[in-house]
């Protein structure tokens, strides 16, 4: 169901504030607060890491003298009520998440502040925050065509593999598999054993499909950003859905076509499916949810390679500041303080957040100790897909303003396929003709073939 057009005042109010319960730090004796009486609004959707930020929120506030009012919604009722007040070019909010697949939208309508000013302006920016010390495959989905940042990443969802029992696996002969060949033979070997499915995945099919048709030498788009059009019914990417939709309905469990991530990751850590390729948040909870039942069997890879090469999915989420904002020399102080190496380390070594994007942090002893998983190094292998994403720049196409509408004639098609409604080449053919009217409506232009 469509939410409501809804105006700036309720980004501010009725959304779940983040409390501020944590003790503050004592002022410095002397020291002036710079932003006294000033308030900070700001949003995001709902995520563990604001959790968790907000019991150090009380220091910023002692530390500045401001207020802060951060509110946090569900993903797809921020994602509405942002772009609805980004668009107005309002100043309802001094500092935002920056969502992945809208950046590309917000940047290029000039809809954010460039950060890069601030960063470079060394009465603004102590040059040991180190800008560049954010790994470049988060970065990415945050800059310009000219490298100008407006953004700065706090998650990056860099696609791994899970097995919640490789003890199965074992058993089997097989290994925790390295190409798509080796990931069906593994699925066959273990479909069913102890009542368990060999795969699952949740129903966001134009997120977790995409490195599958990477894999077979598909695309989405012809040649993203500056060539839009869409690619879903070549023999590639005809034979990458046929191949994935089989994947989920012969060996996922019964349901899994409408599963949410929570679903799926919970069938994981219940024993009750195996194998499933996702962002790393949603399969640490395998080894540390409290939950969990394979905590002592869970195995860790790289995503497996096709034919054509190894796609991992890696994202990013970012803070940055809104154009209409009055506040942007507080909100800039807000983003530094938040995104400090010396914060980032705090929240690992108190809350084993597993997707922070600085490379020191990813490289220190407190974040690989938390990413230390049944007894491996997970760390190494979240760092090898965000620095992989951020050389070849192929996720590119998730950040064109326009894909959100194009992911959801992807997530149609393959659920025509997967249920049986259609085979691969009608459906992804359809498919092919949803997006382009998509696109076409958006004003985009299309080759002519």
């Amino acid at each position: 169901m469509s939410e409501p057009r809804t105006g700036r005042r309720h980004l501010l109010l009725g959304a779940s504030a983040l409390g501020l319960g944590a003790l503050a730090a004592p002022p410095v004796l002397g020291q002036a607060r710079p932003f006294a009486g000033q308030t900070l609004n700001g949003a995001a959707f709902q995520s563990t890491f604001f959790e968790y930020l907000r019991a150090f929120f009380p220091e910023f506030e002692e530390r500045t003298g401001a207020k802060l009012n951060f509110n946090t919604q569900a993903f797809p009722v921020y994602n509405q009520r942002t772009d609805l007040e980004l668009s107005t070019r309002g100043s309802a909010l001094d500092v935002i998440n920056v969502t992945f697949i809208y950046s590309g939208r917000w940047i290029g309508a000039g809809w954010l502040t460039n950060l890069s000013e601030f960063v470079n302006d060394r009465n603004r920016t102590d040059p040991a925050w180190d800008a560049a010390d954010f790994v470049s495959g988060a970065q990415s989905a945050m800059q310009d065509a000219r490298g100008n940042t407006y953004g700065f990443a706090w998650e990056a969802g860099a696609m791994l593999m899970a097995a919640s029992r490789a003890d199965l696996i074992d058993q089997a002969g097989k290994a925790m598999p390295t190409t798509f060949d080796e990931l069906i033979a593994a699925c066959d070997a273990v479909q069913g054993k102890e009542n368990m499915s060999a795969f699952v995945a949740d129903q966001l099919h134009h997120w977790n499909w995409i490195p599958y048709l990477m894999g077979h030498g598909g695309k989405v788009f012809r040649d993203p950003p500056g060539n839009l059009t869409p690619e879903l019914a070549t023999p590639q990417a005809i034979r990458a859905a046929g191949w994935y939709a089989e994947l989920l309905s012969k060996y996922g469990p019964s349901g899994v076509l409408s599963f949410s991530d929570d679903q799926a990751m919970r069938t994981q850590i219940a024993g009750r499916a195996n194998f499933r390729t996702q962002a790393i948040t949603w399969l640490v909870p395998l080894a540390k949810h409290a939950d969990s039942t394979v905590k002592n069997t869970v195995r860790y890879a790289l995503m497996p390679a096709g034919p054509q090469g190894n796609f991992p999915g890696s994202n990013s989420h970012g803070l940055g500041i809104p154009v209409g904002s009055r506040r942007k020399e507080l909100a800039w102080e807000f983003i530094k303080w938040a995104l400090s190496k010396e914060m980032l380390n705090r929240i690992v070594e108190t809350r084993g957040y597993p997707s922070v994007c600085r490379r020191s942090v990813i490289t220190g002893e407190a974040f690989k100790q938390a990413m230390t998983l049944n007894g491996q190094d997970v760390a190494s292998l979240y760092l090898q897909v965000l620095e992989l994403g951020g050389r070849s720049g192929y996720m590119k196409y998730r950040t064109v303003p326009v894909f959100p509408q194009v992911g959801d004639t992807i997530n149609r098609g393959i659920a025509r396929i997967a249920t049986r409604q259609q085979d691969a080449q009608a459906s992804m053919r359809q498919a092919q003709q949803d997006a382009i009217q998509v696109l076409q409506r958006a004003g985009v232009t299309l080759d002519a073939n």
